[in-house]
């Protein structure tokens, strides 16, 4: 999760995955007075609806990236405990009820490290429920920002580039939670096309942000204007998702 992100734009274009977090967490059962991590709280606009569910309970939320960590401390009361953590390094105080993660792990490349990590973070009897980027996530949207990226004038700057996203298979993510010890496990693909309002500015800030981190500030609107081009309007992101339920043994 090395990538680098403008988490004022962030909380506005990521309104478009809305949906598909709160889907996630309507498969979270609370009865209110738990203790939850937000693994990946971005700039804590889900973090915020989870919060919601525990009048009598507590929020951690935690996020790699120091702006989206400041933003959410903007957004988030002070009852909630912002942390800058990487999730693959992750070491908690205590342990927690539940694990809540939305649109995140993807963006971890060691998935058996982060599952072992979330492992000894939850109690016994604690439950993983997450959602993140999948096999097959974004493909169209992927090949037209290599296209673009193979054009000339770019001066080098895509030489050799592969993003670092990790879409996981659904089997392979649950042979890697049962060997992290995890037991329970349902892993799924969902496609989730999005049509976002600000189809540039979303391209820039999410998808794109591997190719992006690599042009300087007055190129950046460039690239993502020409990749928006090539996907047609109405410009479709082609989600698909990987749901992630699972449970340590009590």
């Amino acid at each position: 999760m090395s990538r680098s992100w403008d988490a004022a734009s962030y909380d506005v274009v990521s309104a478009v995955m809305d949906g598909m977090a709160g889907e996630t967490l309507d498969r979270l059962d609370l009865d209110g007075d738990e203790v939850v991590l937000d693994a990946g709280c971005g700039t804590g606009r889900i973090t915020a609806r989870l919060l919601e569910r525990l009048p009598r309970g507590h929020v951690i939320a935690a996020d790699a990236d120091p702006d989206m960590v400041r933003k959410a401390r903007e957004n988030l009361p002070p009852e909630v405990e912002v942390i800058q953590a990487d999730l693959q390094e992750l070491d908690l105080d205590g342990a927690v009820d539940a694990v809540f993660s939305t649109a995140t792990f993807h963006w971890v490349p060691d998935h058996d490290r982060l599952f072992a990590r979330l492992f000894a973070a939850l109690r016994p009897g604690g439950r993983l429920v997450a959602q993140c980027g999948g096999e097959g996530n974004i493909a169209r949207l992927k090949g037209a920002a290599a296209e673009v990226a193979a054009e000339p004038g770019w001066d080098g700057a895509f030489d050799g580039f592969e993003p670092s996203w990790r879409y996981a298979a659904a089997k392979e993510t649950a042979q890697r939670l049962e060997q992290a010890g995890f037991v329970d496990v349902r892993c799924w693909l969902q496609p989730y096309p999005v049509e976002p309002a600000e189809p540039v500015e979303y391209l820039r800030t999410i998808p794109l942000g591997p190719w992006i981190d690599r042009l300087p500030e007055e190129r950046r609107g460039e690239f993502a204007q020409r990749v928006a081009e090539r996907l047609g309007t109405p410009l479709v992101a082609d989600y698909v998702r990987l749901n992630i339920e699972a449970t340590r043994p009590a």
